[in-house]
């Protein structure tokens, strides 16, 4: 049986809300919960009509491991909706898109709310290995004597060298590298330049003001903390970003050689996105008006130390089944984890080498059209929680189609470990 198309009915998102190195003004459920509760305030159906709740989340906190339960429980779904919790680093979000399509097209589900959340202002502070060993032997310790010796032996190094949970999370474990270091190598590959990485990171954030002064974000709803403040768009987009601001910032993953910097990188937010993703019987019946359909999505692996090429790998499958080219598609939404990497994406397909002993084809896909490429700007200057990012993509991307009156998109984003994940999608007639 070929691929199914699964309607997306609706959809919304958090601003995206810039870490300011301490914990934001929302947990995780906290934004996933104010954003699905406007999403499906607008609907037809009742949350209890939903057949499950699957939320994308790469960084829960303790007390929420399961996230996607507890926010389908305070979004009045009920006992009966079952929630789950869906983790693939950077494209929880759209795993949890292609998870949702999944139970509908083997039928098991009609109607599900999907999305992605991440608060990684949150991200705890750990315990390094010798204190929690040092824990250990105080609890063991039975008589003041012996626990007066293990606290004599405490250095305070251990106590105020805590472990950056964050770091360690992005970090890949099997090549040591941090994800801006695996950025730095596909700059190198490709002979990506800083003044390029800063001209484009520069451009996401100028299309990203166009775009909000333009009312092309309106798939955001605003959040309200406990004192009542609305926070009512992404607060990361800067007015003032120019080349020759950025080109101040010292790098920071290869201080010495190193062209990445935290300016044309992602930034580190807080923030959720929701899809509504229903079948053809339940848009029926419910009498819907989809924004649109996805018709077909790809996983792919790769080497982890060059994972920012993770949407080469993922979307070429996807232009082979349709006999689609780079031009053949109106608009596309590339994750900008980093500017190297996007551009580094664009130069892989331009690149007959690559194409040939990575993708094996005959030569090089082609050059992809930069005015289709992330029209309103991207995480560079929008942000980057790491488990709504891939929910994020393709929601926008259903909303710039139809603005523009065009047909068909790509959202595609890379993911730590060596992996990309593409959706291929159409607007609705």
């Amino acid at each position: 049986m070929g691929f199914q198309p699964v309607y997306v009915v609706d959809g919304a998102r958090t601003p995206f809300l810039k870490g300011r190195n301490a914990p934001g003004p929302f947990a995780a459920s906290d934004l996933a919960v104010q954003a699905g509760r406007a999403l499906l305030i607008r609907q037809p159906f009742a949350p209890t009509d939903l057949d499950e709740v699957i939320l994308g989340c790469a960084s829960p906190s303790p007390d929420e491991v399961n996230i996607g339960r507890v926010v389908a429980l305070r979004l009045g779904c009920g006992h009966r909706v079952p929630g789950w919790t869906v983790m693939r680093n950077c494209a929880s979000g759209m795993q949890a898109l292609d998870s949702a399509m999944a139970n509908i097209q083997n039928g098991r589900s009609q109607l599900v709310l999907a999305g992605g959340v991440d608060a990684l202002s949150h991200a705890p502070l750990l315990y390094s290995e010798a204190m929690v060993r040092w824990f250990a032997r105080m609890m063991q310790a039975k008589s003041i004597v012996q626990k007066a010796g293990v606290f004599a032996r405490l250095r305070p190094a251990q106590l105020l060298s805590p472990v950056i949970g964050l770091l360690k999370g992005l970090t890949d474990p099997n090549i040591g590298l941090l994800m801006g270091q695996t950025a730095e190598n596909l700059a190198w590959r490709f002979g990506i330049s800083r003044h390029e990485m800063d001209q484009f990171s520069v451009g996401s954030h100028q299309r990203a003001l166009a775009a909000r002064a333009g009312g092309r974000f309106d798939e955001i709803v605003p959040l309200v903390d406990g004192q009542g403040q609305v926070y009512g768009e992404d607060d990361g987009i800067r007015a003032d970003s120019s080349v020759a601001g950025l080109g101040k910032l010292k790098p920071f993953f290869d201080r010495r050689y190193g062209r990445v910097t935290p300016g044309n990188s992602s930034q580190i937010t807080d923030g959720a996105a929701w899809l509504i993703l229903a079948s053809e019987a339940a848009v029926e019946r419910w009498r819907l008006r989809p924004l649109g359909k996805i018709t077909d999505s790809q996983w792919a692996g790769l080497d982890p130390a060059q994972m920012g090429l993770g949407p080469v790998h993922a979307t070429t499958p996807i232009l082979q089944r349709h006999r689609l080219g780079l031009e053949d598609i109106d608009l596309w939404e590339i994750n900008e984890a980093f500017a190297a990497q996007v551009l580094g994406c664009l130069a892989a397909w331009e690149s007959d080498e690559y194409c040939r002993t990575q993708l094996e084809l005959p030569a090089a896909l082609g050059s992809l059209p930069r005015a289709r490429l992330n029209v309103d700007g991207g995480a560079v200057a929008i942000g980057h929680p790491v488990g709504a990012s891939g929910a994020r993509i393709v929601l926008h991307l259903l909303h710039a189609l139809r603005a523009a009156r065009a047909r068909r998109g790509v959202a595609t984003i890379c993911i730590g470990g060596g992996q990309g994940g593409a959706m291929l999608v159409e607007t609705s007639e």
